[in-house]
């Protein structure tokens, strides 16, 4: 639930649409590939964690520590900057007038008082991201069902398999940034997938269940103590092996069904949206070439409204609010998970504040930052934040693909390692992103335009 909830982002309900509206559905076979991509880099991810009950940071470190750092430094670098709430935040701001940044602020305040007063944030994120992924899967596709028609969604589901599509246009210094940006954003981008380590930890997977779970700073006191290292089965016991197979087999229902599956109907039913927005305001790919972020939202709302009563427009809105929030509560609670367990084990001295007190500390320090961001920062708005954040995740996506082929392959006993399709798929998505990414900064001297 945690991978699709931020597998389902502004990616899917706002990057994706607007490279439809602008080169039509056939470049959406690159989701395609992106959100494959993703799938088989959760499976590999679990792998470590399920393993040891250790986080892939630990897994780094385990290899070479500087490459944990590096992490952690990329960390602040990237998800400092609050741009899925800021986009949802401007969405709310249609609907209700309120200007986005007291919003996005309130909103962040409130995330971070309800991790604060949670008695386990695990549980309490897995059931505030279960209510909300089922409004946002029901709701889009009852209302993509009322706008679109059935040449909408074939063209969508054609455009999954326009396997080197690649418009002219798109090679621009304008927009090759965002494509590949776009593509990062298919799914859970940047360092979510390695967050996802520390989720399944709590969660329990594997031999993560005998690693406590992070509480609230409210229930700071009632923390157990973190060991200092994970844990290991035995590999050569058969009854130990037939376990492990039993988690893989969990996991890759997770990966394959909920998080691709679910993942690929919501930003179908976005993509059919999309196209029917185009029929009703035919101006609106050019409104956007022309350096109008937000007039792919305007136009799917209008074409939301069209489709029976100016109240669906507003409900459009709402769900890209919606996503905005929804991001942000799994992205504020990864980001401090992911710091506060790298520097509980690794920073001296550490230990003595204990993890919940060290999660509030990163949390509170992230809402703050975000704050002043939101009040004093980038004068293009909530657009421009999403679109620089989404170019830094290529980055970060690329790197981790690197790091945890080294660590499955060197930390792992040999009769749980990766074989060698899986290997190659991390190894190709490693080439992927940070070629992608490398070519824009060499070909166009640019991040983002």
């Amino acid at each position: 639930m945690f991978l699709v909830a931020l597998g389902v982002g502004m990616g899917e309900s706002y990057m994706w649409p607007r490279l439809v509206l602008v080169f039509g559905p056939e470049i959406r076979w690159l989701f395609l590939i992106g959100v494959s991509l993703q799938a088989v880099v959760m499976l590999e991810m679990s792998r470590y964690a399920m393993a040891t009950g250790e986080s892939i940071f630990y897994g780094a470190a385990r290899v070479f520590k500087p490459l944990m750092w590096f992490f952690f430094l990329t960390a602040i670098l990237v998800y400092i900057w609050p741009g899925h709430l800021s986009a949802g935040a401007s969405a709310f701001e249609r609907v209700t007038g309120i200007p986005w940044q007291a919003t996005a602020v309130a909103g962040m305040v409130l995330v971070g008082v309800v991790f604060t007063l949670a008695k386990v944030i695990y549980d309490l994120l897995e059931n505030l991201l279960s209510i909300c992924i089922g409004l946002l899967v029901v709701g889009t596709s009852v209302v993509a069902a009322m706008v679109g028609n059935l040449s909408d969604l074939t063209s969508t589901i054609s455009g999954m398999f326009a396997f080197g599509y690649f418009p002219e246009e798109a090679m621009s210094a304008a927009w090759f940034p965002i494509v590949v940006g776009a593509i990062a954003f298919a799914g859970p981008s940047g360092m979510q997938q390695m967050w996802y380590t520390l989720h399944l930890r709590d969660k329990g997977a594997g031999m993560g269940a005998h690693i406590p779970q992070i509480r609230g700073l409210r229930h700071a006191g009632d923390q157990e103590a973190i060991p200092s290292r994970g844990f290991m089965f035995d590999t050569s016991d058969p009854r130990e092996m037939e376990k492990w197979k039993g988690w893989r087999r969990w996991v890759t229902f997770d990966a394959l069904v909920l998080f691709w599956g679910i993942t690929m109907l919501v930003t179908i039913s976005f993509t059919v949206l999309a196209q029917s927005a185009a029929r009703f305001d035919p101006q609106v790919a050019q409104l956007i070439r022309d350096g109008d972020r937000e007039a792919s939202l305007d136009a799917m709302a209008g074409a939301f409204s069209a489709a029976g009563s100016p109240v669906l427009g507003t409900v459009f809105f709402l769900f890209i609010a919606l996503i905005g929030i929804n991001a942000t509560l799994g992205l504020f609670d990864s980001f401090s998970r992911g710091q506060a367990d790298m520097t509980y084990n690794f920073v001296p001295g550490a230990k003595r504040f204990g993890m919940s007190k060290l999660y509030g500390m990163f949390l509170w320090g992230l809402i703050a930052f975000g704050t002043v961001i939101l009040l004093f920062g980038p004068a293009d708005g909530p657009a421009a934040i999403l679109d620089v954040l989404a170019f830094l995740s290529a980055f970060a996506m690329g790197a981790y693909c690197v790091v945890l082929l080294l660590v499955n392959n060197i930390a792992l006993p040999k009769p749980i390692r990766p074989g060698i399709v899986s290997n190659a798929i991390i190894a190709l998505a490693a080439v992927f992103y940070l070629g992608a990414l490398f070519y824009s900064l060499i070909a166009f001297g640019v991040v983002v335009d």
